[in-house]
């Protein structure tokens, strides 16, 4: 397990800044932890499973959490 940065996260989902900040406030992805300052990062499990969820998804498969 590591943190990642926003631009990690960006190019491992394909989202945008944007779209990651609106789907946090919807309660549809990960939130960050903070690092200290103004730095935050992701769990990189977290962002991995997230990303499993979307394919099960669209596989038509049940999620399991």
């Amino acid at each position: 397990m590591r943190f990642m940065r926003l631009t990690e996260v960006i190019k491992d989902t394909g989202l945008g800044r944007s779209s990651i900040y609106k789907r946090i406030a919807e309660g549809e992805f990960p939130k960050p932890v903070p690092l200290g300052g103004r730095a935050v990062g992701w769990v990189s499990d977290e962002i991995e499973a997230w990303i499993l969820e979307r394919i099960e998804e669209r596989d038509g498969r049940e999620v399991a959490h």
